[in-house]
């Protein structure tokens, strides 16, 4: 397991007006979990005007825990989100989010299949309802929003997450590591050769993902695209940055052609690459 968390913006949008704006850091879980969990995320933020963020979503599960001005905190777990994800962020506010590894989930609700969860965005108790005590559920966002000191609110997200499992699953680990091939594996192109790489057919495989996962493996190769995409586009934004040859990028990610790719990221992102590295 890693023995830091990433540091890198992937799948954000305009990273760095985001973080010019919110105070944002990444903690590694407890040591039991981190098999499970990508890390944990949190973000602090006191704006004198609205800013709207927007997140191209990872193939992840999240449980995010918020509160807003006065409202009262509330948790939920946010399904894979297969759209681009915005939200407007004014006045003051608090995030602590868990992300998941992809087939992470699943062996905190063995009992549900994660495609169940794939595009809601549901409270804690619909998703956790076998997971014991109900006053727990009731009383973790308090316990983790409440303290000011960052590490008090890692502690409180551990002993949350360690109450509810989770619970070994071989599947859960073949799940993972295969979506870690694919995250690192720019080869992987087409789901039917990867699927006679790894000794499964494609409908295994499908079947494994939706399960565990809870998209498909031809999906989270595109997703991966697009996130690699962004990121290039990104650091053009910078003045020491060279321009993209998106004519290249899109040979390297696997696309027919530039079209193709410029045709993905704008349907994902809103505005096309060489527009959006413009700013």
């Amino acid at each position: 397991m890693a023995a830091t968390p990433r540091s890198d913006t992937r799948g954000i949008v305009d990273a760095s007006g985001l973080m010019s704006r919110v105070c944002f850091r990444r903690h590694l879980p407890a040591e039991p979990l981190r098999p499970y969990l990508e890390h944990y995320w949190l973000i602090d933020w006191d704006l004198p005007e609205p800013y709207a963020t927007h997140v191209v979503p990872h193939p992840s599960v999240n449980v995010v825990f918020q509160r807003y001005g006065d409202r009262e905190p509330f948790g939920e777990v946010a399904g894979i989100g297969l759209d681009l994800f915005s939200k407007k962020l004014e006045g003051r506010g608090r995030v602590c989010g868990v992300q998941f590894r992809p087939g992470g989930f699943r062996p905190f609700t063995p009992e549900r299949p994660v495609a169940d969860w794939t595009g809601l965005r549901l409270p804690l108790e619909d998703v956790f309802a076998d997971a014991g005590d109900p006053g727990t559920l009731d009383k973790a966002p308090e316990a983790v929003l409440g303290p000011d000191d960052e590490h008090a609110r890692v502690a409180a997200l551990d002993a949350f997450l360690l109450r509810l499992g989770p619970d070994p699953d071989p599947q859960a680990d073949l799940a993972m590591a295969l979506v870690d091939r694919i995250r690192t594996d720019r080869t992987i192109r087409r789901v039917s050769a990867f699927a006679r790489a790894e000794g499964l057919s494609v409908r295994a495989l499908q079947r494994l993902f939706a399960s565990y996962v809870g998209v498909g493996p031809k999906w989270i190769i595109l997703r991966y695209r697009i996130h690699e995409a962004l990121q290039r586009a990104e650091s053009e934004r910078a003045e020491s940055e060279q321009a993209v040859d998106w004519a290249a990028l899109a040979a390297d990610l696997g696309y027919a052609d530039q079209a193709h790719l410029v045709r993905d990221f704008t349907a994902t992102v809103g505005v096309p690459p060489t527009a959006y590295a413009r700013g």
